[in-house]
């Protein structure tokens, strides 16, 4: 059951990195059909900066509690 953890971790930051492309991506989508009329573009680039930022650090967290391991490569 030690893998537990890091399948959890895997599954979690495959799903932090979907939802930071999808942000970028609405940015883009915002960007083009507002052409800079709105602030969607904004919150969206600062929902992408979030979620970057939270991914940091969760990954330093779960190495500091031991969920994840360096690899070495």
């Amino acid at each position: 059951m030690r893998n537990a953890p890091l399948n959890n971790m895997k599954i979690f930051v495959a799903i932090a990195f979907i939802l930071i492309i999808a942000s970028l991506g609405s940015a883009l989508i915002y960007l083009m059909k507002d052409k800079g009329q709105s602030m969607r573009t904004v919150k969206a680039l600062a929902f992408r900066v979030g979620f970057s930022v939270a991914l940091f650090i969760l990954i330093l967290i779960a190495y500091h509690f031991g969920y994840i391991q360096p690899t070495g490569i």
